[in-house]
């Protein structure tokens, strides 16, 4: 099949916030416990944190992390996790039905994600809890001394406040599974007031309130509506979340959910500029997807282990190993990230390790990097700067969740300060192969820096540990000349052209 696309210099999208690149991690399962923490393990350091692991997070350059929940958020007593080790409780975990032992809290968290270098993004409990206990959390976190909960913090070793500005005003809230579940209306008041006494300990911190779990959920879209008529002026990002499976085994139709997602993003972004319209307001909200992944695997097999088990600790939990075609979806789905970036602001990756996640770690054994590692890994590195229109013009096709889905989903981001371009293609044709030409208006002196692909793979193929099968290779058949970059996309495969300019 013949495809064209364009890509000019000035027809610009939006500036990408590093923040697309984000990600999630919630005591859940193995995430946190024999995840990223295992004391005793051969690759533990001095606070019990696995290096290996960290290795593995510090190469994804993630730029923050929303922790620590999640479901888990709505029942979590913060301080709980707080002061010695040997003195914190073990408590019941209402919402994945498990014991948690509390030997990470907030200052562990944060001794591990500033040696990774990554801004904490943190919830505060609004189902069971209310503002009192989210101010105090703030204050402990974020004031310097000379108060109850400040002097605390620092009498457990931490000296100077972490002032931490991303905050997410509870979880869900929308879901009826959420402890704490609230009306639209009841919700949007609560969250409007916490983000006002929030605001009074630090007045540059970023609010998050809850939007939709998904879109197929009964309340959608008008939950954001009701939810940003209460507090549109105090908070700047409402939260979406989706998760995407292939149960049926329709891999057109899976990667037509790409689709799907747009128009989640594109419709949520009519609710804030008609709340932002009827209210007057002066300030603009943006959307922060902070839950998103591939979850279908053992989905089913894991609803009904958890509604069953007697509170273990620390049990294996959505544990999905992720494939090939896994892999093209989430590249296909950050490539939307890209092109929605006027709107999405933050993203996060749900979650990071163990739990529905690009990297896996087994107890007292080895970490590997699963399959989605990769696409996110290369957005990462390499999709920072503006985000540039891209023109394609192909053969398309019908699913059931979208029409006129293009076989060749482009995205493309110019990094003025070095001077490049990244180019990021998939062919989702599941049999042929793209003659792509592509124009750089613009960019007239482009020369490839670096090609690299992911292809040629069974589609449900995977990785494991010692055996990382799906990873990038050394691309080729792709050249730029005299501003146009031609060669043939194989089918089923992820690229990404690195163009210097």
């Amino acid at each position: 099949m013949r495809v064209s696309a364009a890509i000019h210099r000035d027809f610009t999208i939006a500036a990408i916030d590093d923040r697309l690149y984000a990600a999630f991690i919630e005591h859940m399962g193995r995430a946190i416990y024999s995840g990223i923490y295992e004391p005793g393990h051969p690759q533990a350091d001095e606070h019990g944190f696995r290096r290996d692991v960290a290795d593995m997070v510090r190469d994804l350059n993630i730029p923050a992390i929303r922790y620590p929940g999640g479901n888990f958020v709505s029942a979590y007593n913060w301080e709980d996790g707080i002061g010695p080790k040997e003195d914190r409780p073990v408590r019941l975990d209402l919402a994945w039905r498990s014991k948690e032992s509390n030997q990470v809290g907030i200052n562990d968290f944060a001794v591990w994600a500033r040696d990774l270098g990554i801004d904490m993004m943190l919830a505060v409990n609004l189902g069971s809890r209310g503002i009192e206990e989210a101010r105090n959390f703030m204050e402990y976190v974020n004031h310097p001394s000379g108060t109850h909960w400040s002097d605390l913090r620092r009498s457990h070793g931490v000296e100077q406040p972490y002032n931490v500005k991303m905050w997410c005003l509870g979880n869900e809230m929308d879901g009826p599974w959420q402890i704490g579940h609230k009306k639209a209306s009841d919700y949007g008041h609560l969250a409007n007031e916490t983000a006002k006494a929030l605001r009074q300990l630090t007045p540059d911190a970023e609010m998050i309130v809850c939007g939709s779990s998904n879109d197929e959920m009964p309340t959608y879209p008008e939950w954001e509506r009701q939810v940003l008529e209460e507090c549109y002026e105090n908070v700047d990002y409402i939260s979406l979340h989706k998760y995407f499976g292939n149960s049926s085994r329709d891999t057109l139709n899976f990667f037509g959910k790409v689709e799907e997602t747009g128009r989640y993003i594109q419709a949520i972004g009519g609710v804030i500029d008609f709340v932002k319209a009827k209210k007057r307001a002066t300030n603009d909200v943006y959307i922060c997807f902070d839950e998103w992944n591939v979850w279908y695997h053992k989905r089913e097999e894991d609803s009904k282990n958890w509604k069953s088990w007697d509170w273990p600790e620390a049990p294996a939990l959505l544990e999905e190993d992720y494939t090939f075609e896994d892999a093209l979806f989430i590249g296909c789905l950050l490539n939307e990230f890209i092109r929605r970036s006027d709107r999405v602001k933050i993203a996060c990756i749900a979650q990071l390790v163990n739990v529905i996640a690009p990297i896996r770690a087994e107890a007292d054994g080895p970490a590997w990097r699963q399959s989605i590692y990769w696409p996110y890994q290369m957005a990462s590195l390499y999709g920072r700067g503006t985000a540039l229109s891209v023109a394609v013009d192909g053969p398309t096709y019908d699913c059931a969740v979208a029409s006129d889905v293009p076989y060749i989903d482009i995205a493309a981001v110019h990094d003025r300060t070095a001077g490049a371009v990244t180019v990021f293609i998939v062919n989702r044709h599941l049999s042929e192969a793209a003659d792509l030409r592509t124009t750089l208006t613009g960019f007239p002196d482009a020369t490839i820096d670096f090609h690299q692909v992911i292809e040629g793979h069974d589609l449900m193929a995977s990785n494991g540990p010692g055996a990382e099968i799906i990873a990038p290779t050394k691309g080729s058949g792709i050249a730029v000349d005299d501003g146009v970059l031609t060669g043939s996309v194989a089918p089923l495969s992820y690229h990404v052209v690195r163009l210097k300019v």
